[in-house]
């Protein structure tokens, strides 16, 4: 039997392998979207007495762009209570904090750093490090990108450690610990009715970061109830006191944490005990806090406990926004051009015990992690007004406390 193929044959199969050769040279050509990942993370059984809770570790998620749902893709559970996180400016890197005390003899809590699989999302561990104290709490990548901060709050000190060129990290090459007098546990100007305490026995630092401009390092100490200023010696990793090494704010208001401008000339900083945000004008060139104005997080009508937790600028940096634990609120505050603030609204948050927010990539979705609720929820930001608007989506993740978000490439 002949092999040979008709030209009515040829014609007819050349004619339906060329749109497939075409669709598949276009696929080809055409680059895939980019996808956002997010990485979630929280307490694992592995923690301090108190602090355990229902984590495994890192969970890692791609987001919807159009609904904000979370879908599941992976979790490293070889972590013990990764409680914050801070991904590097390029996205290669992600370090993640252990809020634990027992990584070393001299009960201090550990930083792990991974790198990034820019295509995929997945993380590969690099090194584990000492964070230069107990209990961490906050952790964040100075603006020059050599160092990782480290607050360690039961350890009551401020860790430096050194980022060498393949994104590990080297031992700490400061660790600061202030002292200071027995502050009050409740502050005098607390919401009526809020029989919560924050811990004033001793230094607990809660949160360290660069301001933009990379000049200077402040520290939030909630059992100092100060605020404290230095600047980086970016060659040799050492904390020097600002000209006014410290700001004290309200005794017992307990300082948690802050929220730069984006010119780095206001700073906004939120008390856990008293549910209050102090904006003050920050000189670069001096590292000088002033105060302008303090504002509650709570509407006049609030009556009961609460603990503010979070604080968060929107990317247009017209919006603040603040998450209340116990009470269960998050409050919208308009930035006037001046610099302070107005309560735009207090809606309740949908679940229990918010702690950290952060906006997606685009900016259009604020999430919220509930550790008692054991859920991250979400809420479309409008821009123009502040005005939150939840979602009404829903992702269980046990124990969550922090967020680091990535587009992949």
């Amino acid at each position: 039997m002949s092999t040979n193929i008709s030209r009515r044959t040829f014609a007819t199969t050349l004619a339906a392998a060329v749109p497939a050769l075409s669709r598949r040279a276009m696929a080809q050509a055409t680059p895939s979207k980019p996808r956002t990942i997010c990485y979630i993370g929280g307490y694992t059984q592995h923690a301090p007495p108190g602090g355990a809770g229902n984590g495994q570790g890192i969970s890692v998620f791609e987001m919807n762009p159009d609904t904000s749902s979370l879908s599941p893709l992976m979790t490293y559970v070889d972590i013990a209570s990764p409680s914050f996180m801070a991904m590097s400016s390029d996205f290669k890197h992600l370090y993640a904090l252990s809020e634990i005390d027992d990584f070393n003899a001299n009960k201090e809590g550990c930083v792990t750093a991974f790198s990034v699989n820019r295509s995929s999302g997945e993380l590969t561990k690099l090194n584990v490090m000492r964070s230069g104290g107990a209990v961490p709490a906050h952790l964040s990548i100075h603006a020059s990108g050599k160092y990782v901060l480290v607050a360690n709050y039961m350890g009551g000190t401020v860790g430096v450690l050194p980022i060498h060129p393949d994104g590990s990290l080297g031992d700490p090459t400061d660790v600061v610990h202030n002292t200071g007098p027995r502050m009050p546990d409740r502050a005098a100007d607390n919401p009526p009715g809020n029989f919560a305490i924050s811990d004033h026995s001793m230094a607990h630092v809660h949160m360290v970061a660069s301001d933009p401009s990379g000049r200077y390092v402040l520290a939030c100490d909630a059992g100092l109830d100060r605020v404290y200023v230095w600047t980086l010696d970016l060659h040799t990793g050492r904390l020097v006191p600002a000209k006014t090494p410290f700001i004290a704010m309200t005794p017992g208001s307990a300082p948690r944490h802050f929220s730069f401008n984006e010119k780095g000339t206001m700073i906004y900083i939120l008390g856990e005990q008293d549910s209050k945000v102090v904006a003050a004008t920050f000189n670069p060139q001096t590292g000088e806090i002033v105060p302008q104005q303090t504002v509650s997080t709570v509407t006049p009508h609030f009556r009961g406990s609460t603990l503010a937790a979070g604080i968060l600028l929107s990317p247009n940096g017209k919006y603040l926004y603040v998450s209340n634990r116990l009470g269960d609120s998050l409050a919208s505050f308009h930035v006037n051009d001046d610099g302070t603030l107005n309560l735009v609204e207090e809606i309740w948050m949908h679940a229990d015990y918010g702690r950290a927010m952060m906006f997606d990539p685009s900016g259009t979705f604020l999430f919220c992690a509930n550790q008692r609720s054991d859920s991250v929820t979400s809420f479309k930001a409008n821009a123009q007004t502040g005005v939150l608007d939840f979602t009404w989506n829903f992702t269980p993740v046990g124990s969550p406390t922090t967020f680091a978000f990535m587009n992949t490439i």
